[in-house]
C-alpha cells in the first residue's frame, strides 16, 4: 500500500534480549562480533518494518566498533529505533548492552547505525513515512542519522557506486 509522503510516525524502541551460550563465543568466552551484528540486523529490521509497515532490506551499516565484550552466560540486550528517514530509506540506531545476570551490572558494548530500504511488492524502493521528532534526544539521534547518511553517500561516491 503506497505511503502518503505527508504521513509522519513515531518510532518506538524494539528491545531483544538473549543469553550468550558457549556455541556463540570465541576461545576467550566472549560473544562473536558477527553474532552481535546478526542480532542488531534482525532487531533493526523489526524496528523498520513496524515503522513503515513494508518489507525492508539492509542496505549498509556504518563501521561498528565493539567497546566491551559480552561473556558466556551474560545477557545481551539489543535496542533499536528508526532515527532518520529519507524518501525510501531509514537509518536505525542500535544500542547493545551486556549484563551480568547475577550482579545486574550493565555495560554499553556498542552503538551502531544501519541503513534499510523499504521495498514494494515488485522489490523496488518505495516511500516511507516521515519520522516524527518529539524530544531533544530524538532530534540528536536524527542529526546523527543524517551524518551517517551523508557519510554513506560520500563513501559510495569514493568507490564509484551509482545512486539509483
Amino acid at each position: 500500500m503506497p505511503i502518503d509522503p505527508n504521513t509522519t510516525r513515531v518510532s518506538s524502541w524494539v528491545i531483544t534480549t538473549d543469553v550468550v551460550f558457549p556455541d556463540h563465543t570465541n576461545p576467550l568466552g566472549t560473544l562473536f562480533g558477527g553474532r552481535v551484528l546478526e542480532l542488531m540486523d534482525v532487531n533493526a529490521g523489526i524496528a523498520c518494518q513496524r515503522f513503515c509497515r513494508q518489507v525492508v532490506v539492509t542496505a549498509s551499516t556504518e563501521p561498528i566498533d565493539f567497546r566491551n565484550p559480552i561473556h558466556v552466560g551474560e545477557i545481551i540486550e539489543v535496542k533499536s529505533r528508526v532515527a532518520w528517514t529519507g524518501r525510501t530509506s531509514m537509518i536505525v540506531r542500535c544500542e547493545v548492552h551486556g549484563e551480568n545476570p547475577l550482579s545486574g551490572e550493565r555495560r554499553l558494548c556498542t552503538i551502531g547505525h544501519m541503513n534499510f530500504v523499504a521495498l514494494d511488492q515488485r522489490g523496488r524502493p518505495t516511500p516511507v513515512p516521515r519520522l516524527r521528532i518529539e524530544s531533544d534526544l530524538e532530534r540528536r539521534h536524527w542529526e546523527i542519522g543524517q551524518q551517517v547518511r551523508d557519510d554513506t553517500l560520500r563513501r559510495r561516491e569514493r568507490k564509484g557506486y551509482q545512486e539509483s
